[in-house]
């Protein structure tokens, strides 16, 4: 079952909080470059999963996703403020395998590629098995009448 109209705007409103907290207010060294990529609230609008991307290697990623963790006290009252509902969401934060996924996909895709010109190659000298046309020629009418 898909999201309600209001958890969908709820969700959004999340988002914008939160990638323009970790932009402006949030100060902590550890923080990479993170992207928010996507927010998922419950129907009852009490649970947040907030998804990221942080553009670096593992250790960037780890030393963010301990940033996020110790600031989510913060994230989750300006939140609260920001929306005005009458229960805060807790947040979770994910790491997203977007870009993992990209690239695996991109991987497969190259590999595709690659069979295909072999395969165009080997068609440039390939020869027929049988002969060229393997299907009967229909006779003619004169034949026909020849042979009767």
């Amino acid at each position: 079952m898909g999201q309600s109209h209001r958890s969908q705007k709820v969700a959004d409103r999340i988002k914008v909080v939160v990638a323009s907290l970790l932009e402006g207010k949030i100060k902590d060294p550890r923080l990479g470059f993170v992207t928010i990529t996507d927010t998922r609230i419950t129907g009852d609008l009490q649970h947040a999963s907030v998804f990221y991307t942080v553009l670096g290697d593992d250790e960037q990623r780890a030393s963010t996703a301990a940033a996020l963790e110790s600031a989510k006290g913060v994230i989750r009252a300006a939140v609260g403020k920001d929306l005005g509902v009458r229960i805060t969401p807790s947040i979770e934060f994910f790491s997203d395998a977007l870009p993992e996924s990209a690239k695996a996909l991109e991987s497969l895709l190259e590999t595709v590629h690659q069979r295909d010109a072999e395969v165009i190659a080997l068609r440039a000298h390939a020869k027929f098995a049988g002969e060229a046309d393997p299907y009967k020629a229909p006779r003619d009418r004169q034949d026909e009448t020849l042979d009767n």
